[in-house]
Parts: structure tokens; sequence; C-alpha cells
């Protein structure tokens, strides 16, 4: 039995597990980084202690530093969330040595299915189907087996881990070679371990996963399936409970599968089993031996709170569930939102969340307020929106009403490629599988900003230049012996600059076009305006620079131009700067090496995910002003590349 449990791990997962360990009687105790001193999980638990400075290698990766704090904090067990250390096997091991009661299954566990290879082999052992795939100790054995055994297209994966981290596809074998010493480079900075797999990649399969629970006294029983197949760069985006787009027979297949699996390892606990669909054939992928990100959309079908059998199943009682009754109810979606720009290829980005709003009308799991500032230290998961519904239907509608109520101002995030998705046919019919979004770029794009235009002129218009203790300080047009003034603003948005004239008793003119607009009754938090007979919802944030506005997700960023009409200053083509704040990895050029467009010069790593920094042009290398190990700023200059001179 244990009265106090560390969370060792950060954000809104930490507040959910914090939250359901108050429900159970628990004190809690919080752990954080230099970087999150002052962050929401922090706040909620009973007791903080300090790790380290921010790079996580220094703090919540950092299995001294954990032991330590539960030492000084009387902690007697560990929920390590997910991500960070919770399929460390060294880790739970060292829990357990400790004294500490493991909130998982134990570490032998951990051990053999926390590694892709090592689980293919029980499951076989379980008689569940596996993915064809080859191992290798040194990329030039892995390569050779994978052409010779398997055949391309092949997808590169690390053994250790999950989360999409050190997955690359290959499809041409001359690609070969980089993607192995990619993804070793990824994965050893992810897990600490550069241990591969190649396996046959299936196109257009879907990413089915069972949720199973396991107690100490022999009972293990699944939570049915989920349908995770919405993913960019192996990274999920969007998931829901049930799977709609499988058969019985193969749900029947991957549940009863899920379950022999979890008790031929002797599995404890809550634990995934994912598999790989394909009409009516499915094969084994991983199993992660903790709690999913996905998991509420499993609780909000079953009626079950995860995190609480976890910690009752960690105390040692039995399941008080039976297979018998484990109902689905109803449908249920998640969608993650992340500090990434889909425009620019879903990079991940960093800054100060000035505004955040999140919806009423939906279970949210974030630990994103305002006047946060969001680095680059950490996975960009900010938050989780979930909706449930008595049909797949009525789910999905919540969730675009969801994200329609959705606001982050001051910081990019994917809330609009979000709602567009969701509200798409192809998500609509359920026929986007695991690869749909990487072969369909650009996909869901934008709608014009015409809206939100018209809602940042009228907002500056109306508070720009307002001094209400002034008798001429009233900005409504007001003219002796004629009819108001327009009030003209002009901004500017994406390269574009617009003149709005905005009469503030009704009318907004913009070029040729004109509108009615009125502002109409509002929710606390938005701005609501009636334009040409349609009551449109806004969150807006206005200051001197211009206006930010948020609709239907999407955040939408209006400048005022330089009043002197000064041009910003162009940079160089041959310049290649930091399309991200991140840690330069890799530096593989040299001044006065000769390169050609499109080689690699770097690696910039932000938020576990690797970017290739390219030559833009024919050239030679004039300078480097970065090395490996460097931590580099947005626009940063990196690489310089001359073009060739003439012969």
């Amino acid at each position: 039995m244990f009265t106090t449990l560390l969370v060792a791990n950060r954000g809104e997962i930490a507040l959910r597990i914090i939250r359901a360990a108050r429900g159970a009687g628990l004190r809690t105790v919080a752990v954080y980084s230099d970087a999150d001193r002052d962050a929401p999980h922090v706040r909620a638990a009973d007791v903080a202690a300090r790790l380290g400075p921010a790079p996580a290698e220094e703090s919540y990766l950092s299995v001294r530093a954990i032991l330590d704090a539960a030492r000084r904090t009387g902690a007697e067990a560990v929920h390590p969330g997910y991500g960070f250390l919770s399929e460390n096997a060294a880790f739970a091991r060292a829990c357990e040595d400790a004294g500490l009661v493991f909130v998982g299954p134990p570490s032998a566990v951990v051990e053999t299915m926390g590694r892709k290879d090592a689980a293919r082999r029980i499951a076989l052992a379980a008689g569940v189907p596996v993915v064809p795939a080859v191992e290798g100790a040194d990329d030039a054995t892995l390569a050779a087996a994978a052409t010779a055994e398997i055949g391309l297209p092949v997808l590169v994966k690390a053994a250790a881990g999950g989360g999409g981290k050190g997955m690359r596809v290959v499809r041409e074998e001359s690609a070969l070679p980089a993607a192995l010493a990619a993804a070793r480079r990824e994965s050893a900075a992810a897990f600490g371990d550069d241990t591969l797999l190649v396996e046959r990649y299936v196109e257009r399969g879907r990413h089915i996963e069972v949720q199973v629970l396991a107690d100490t006294h022999g009972s293990v029983v699944h939570l049915h399936e989920r349908d995770c197949s919405v993913q960019r760069r192996h990274q999920k985006v969007v998931e829901e409970a049930p799977a709609r787009a499988i058969s019985p027979a193969v749900r029947a297949l991957v549940t009863d599968g899920a379950v022999r699996l979890a008790r031929e390892v002797g599995y404890v606990g809550a634990g995934t089993v994912e598999f790989l669909v394909a009409g009516e054939e499915a094969w084994l992928l991983e199993m992660n031996t903790r709690l999913q990100v996905e998991h509420p959309v499993t609780e909000a079908v079953t009626g079950l709170d995860l995190v609480a059998l976890q910690l009752a199943v960690a105390q040692g009682d039995p399941l008080p569930i039976t297979q018998a009754d484990v109902r689905v109810s109803g449908h249920a979606i998640e969608a993650r939102v992340y500090a990434e720009d889909p425009a620019q290829g879903f990079l991940p980005q960093a800054g100060t969340a000035v505004t955040v709003r999140w919806p009423t009308r939906a279970r949210v799991d974030a630990a994103l307020e305002d006047g946060q500032t969001v680095g680059t230290w950490y996975d960009p998961l900010l938050a989780k929106i979930i909706t449930h519904g008595p049909t797949r239907e009525a789910a999905r509608a919540a969730m675009v009403a969801a994200l329609d109520d959705t606001a982050v101002l001051g910081l990019t995030t994917n809330t609009g490629f979000l709602r567009r998705l969701v509200d798409s046919a192809e998500y609509r019919d359920a026929t986007i599988d695991t690869a749909w979004l990487d072969r369909t770029p650009g996909a869901f794009p934008p709608p014009p900003a015409e809206l939100p235009l018209l809602a940042a002129a009228f907002a500056l218009a109306r508070a720009g230049t307002d001094q209400p203790d002034h008798p001429f300080g009233t900005v409504d047009g007001w003219r002796l012996g004629g009819p108001p003034a327009p009030v003209v603003v002009a901004l500017e948005h994406a390269g574009e600059r617009h003149t709005a004239h905005v009469h503030l008793d009704g009318v907004i003119r913009v070029g040729e076009k004109a509108w009615t607009l009125r502002e109409t009754a509002s929710r606390p938090g938005e701005t609501a305006l009636e334009i040409d007979a349609m009551v449109h919802r806004f969150v807006i944030r206005t200051g001197g620079a211009g206006a930010v506005v948020a609709h239907h997700g999407e955040s939408y960023t209006f400048t005022v131009p330089d009043r002197l009409g000064a041009d910003h200053a162009v940079v160089s083509d041959g310049l290649v700067t930091a399309p991200m704040p991140g840690l330069v990895r890799d530096v593989g050029v040299r001044p006065g090496q000769p390169v050609s467009a499109g080689d690699v010069l770097g690696v910039l790593e932000a938020m576990k995910m690797e970017t290739a920094l390219t030559a833009p042009h024919d050239g030679v290398v004039e300078t480097v002003q970065v090395s490996a190990g460097d931590q580099v700023a947005l626009g940063q200059p990196l690489f310089g590349i001359a073009a060739r001179e003439e012969a």
C-alpha cells in the first residue's frame, strides 16, 4: 500500500494523473525542470521537487534526480505517465530496487515488451501474427538483409521507444543508408538506444490498437479497440474509439490477440497492443507498456477511469471488472493540439501563448494557459480535446464545434488544421490511412482570411485610438455638418497589404467590396460580429502592432505596416537560417566544400524531431556559423552558400 505518489512527468499528463490520484485519496508530488518552475502541474500537486536544468537528460530523463526527489518528498510510488522514462526498464528496475512501487508492469516486462524486436518473439509464441522484419547489429547488415529478404518499401524503426521517433519509410535502395543513420541518431537522442529493425512497409494500412488491463491476481481484460490511423510522419494526430473501418472478424482477431499477448508476457497494469490492419489481415506492430496519449477515448466509450484503475492495480487490488462488464457506449474522438505549423511541414514552434481559450463543450486535458511560454526542450503536445456522442457523426460534429471554440493566440498551433481535417469528407468517410497525410502534402489549407481581416479591422478601428477621457478622443467618425467619416485601418497579412474603411455605424469596405457589420451578443472571451446577416465568432487581441484573430481554430496575425514605408531587408538566397528554434545535432560540411542543391549541410532537432538543413542551390560553403550541440534561435544564420563562379 502507498499513500504518496510521485508523478515523473510534466504537462497535461501530469495534471491528469494528479487529478486521479487526488480522487484516490493520495498525496501527490510533482517534479519539474528549471524550464517548468512555474508550470501548472507544479502548482497542482501537494509537493513539488526540482530535478535540474531544462535539458531532459538532466531533469525528466535523469533516474538519479527522480529517485532523489522521491526520497526527499517521502514518495512511496512513482507514476511515469507517457514519454520520458515511462518505457525505460532501467528506470522501472531502479524504482523497484529503491523500494518504490512503479505504477506499470514489472521491469522485466517493460524490458521485454518495450523493445519491438523482443515483442515480436513473444507475439509469435502467443500466436499473434507479426509484420515480416529483419534485425542487424550494423547498418550494412540491416540494409543487405532488408533488400534481400523483405524488399522495398520498408519501414526503418527504433527497437526501443515509440511515438514515431526513429522511424523512416524507405522506397529506394539508395536512400536506405541515410535513413538508417538518421534513425539511429534520432533513436539514441530520444531513448538512449540506437538499435534498429527494418520491417515490411504496408501501404494504406490502418493503425488499430487494443487497450488491455491486467492485475496481479491473473485477470486480463481488453477495453476494446481504438483507430489511430490519422498520422503524419508516424505521429498520431486524431484518434477515435471504437474503430469504424474494421470488420467484426478483425475486431475479434486483434482484441483476442492482445489478451493472449498480455497473458503470455505476464503483464500487469494498463498497456496497449498496436496492430497494422489491411483488409482482413492484422499484424502486431508493438506493445506500449504504459498509458497512451489517446486513453481518454477509451474512457469516454467505456465509462472507466484508466488512471484510477492503474493506481488500484498498483496497490495490489484485483480488477473490479470482468470482460463481460466492459461495454462500448457511443463513439469518441480525440484531437491532439501541438505547437507546430502545418503550413511549414508541421515544424515545431515555440513562443508565448498570450491568450488561451479551451472549449467548454468538450473534455480538455491541457496544461497551457494565458502567458505561458512554450520552448523546444520537450514534446510539442499542448493539449488533447475529446468529444463523445451516441454515434461517430455526433462525436465528429461535436469535435468541429469544440475546435471552433479553441483559440491560442501568440503561439502557432495546429488547431485550425485539426478543425478542417475533422470537418473533411475524407475524415467523415473514414478513408484516411496511416500514410494519407504524408502522401497529400498541403491537405486542408486554411481558407482566405477575409472574415478575420474584417474582425481585425473593426476591432482596431474601435479600440486603436479611443481615449474616452479626452473630448476629441472617441473614434466614431463624427464630423460637424457631414456624415461620419470612416476610420481607415491599414493591415498586412501573409505578405499582402489591405486598407479597410470602417464606418462604425455598420459598414466596412476593403477595396471594391463592402459588408454590413455590427457587434452582437457574445460569450465571455469572444467577439461576435454579424457580417452580412450572419453571426461569426472570434477571439481577438489588439495592440499597437496590429491584431491577432482566432476563427474556427485558426490563428491569423495582422500587422500595421511601417508608416514610413521602409521595406524589410531581404535575406540572400545563399543564407540558410534555422527554420525553428532547436539543437544542432550534426554539421556535415566545412568552409570551402562544394555542394549541390539539396545536399544536407546539417541536422537540427527540436522537440525530438530532426530536420535536415539543405543547400538552397549549387555552390561552395562560404560560412559555417554553428557547431554540433549548439542551441539556436528561429531565423538564426547557420550556413552561407556562395554561388560557384563560372569557369
